[in-house]
């Protein structure tokens, strides 16, 4: 998918998605109804509706691929860019096997689940989880039990919690080396 000029590659993966969500709604809407899911599984909060992701998953694939595709033309030296892609891929089947895990385990009603959505914490803080392949990883790997919105928001929040980590983290290491710039490296 990477060898197709960047405009068409994203077309073609946010098509996917689109068809992929309106399975997924269709086979909800034959098997019960779409369903609305609560923030925080609190039916005292709005509830959000599964139709969003006609929306969000489109979108969201069409903004985070153009991302990484930003950063992949970034790379200058030969043999980097493949390797970019091969780093790329592992890091988005990992995030999406760790969100469809997290999604599983809500789903069996699993103790284990407090452990994997922390654990997205804590993993964060040692990978720079809000790279473009983690957050949609993540977000597609829970969006079939939580819908697409719901995932977007739990994913936005480490995210966020990881950029600052590393945001502080590399202040830090600047003052430490007296200002001096860290080598060069893969973005």
């Amino acid at each position: 998918m990477f060898d197709r000029p960047a405009p068409q590659s994203r077309l073609v993966l946010a098509a996917l998605a689109l068809v992929l969500e309106l399975a997924h709604l269709g086979w909800e809407y034959t098997h019960g109804g779409v369903p609305a899911h609560h923030l925080l599984n609190n039916p005292d909060l709005p509830a959000i509706s599964n139709w969003w992701g006609l929306l969000v998953v489109p979108l969201l694939v069409w903004f985070l691929v153009g991302r990484i595709q930003r950063r992949s033309a970034t790379l200058m030296q030969p043999g980097s860019r493949e390797r970019f892609r091969t780093l790329t891929r592992l890091r988005f089947t990992g995030a999406l096997l760790w969100g469809a895990a997290l999604a599983l385990a809500f789903m069996l009603n699993h103790p284990a689940v407090t452990w994997i959505f922390f654990g997205a914490f804590a993993a964060a803080l040692f990978v720079h989880a809000y790279r473009a392949e983690y957050v949609l990883g993540f977000a597609l790997g829970m969006t079939f039990t939580f819908g697409a919105v719901l995932p977007v928001l739990i994913v936005s929040v480490i995210a966020a919690c990881s950029f600052a980590v590393h945001l502080l983290f590399g202040a830090g290491l600047r003052l430490v080396r007296g200002g001096r710039a860290r080598g060069a490296g893969l973005p």
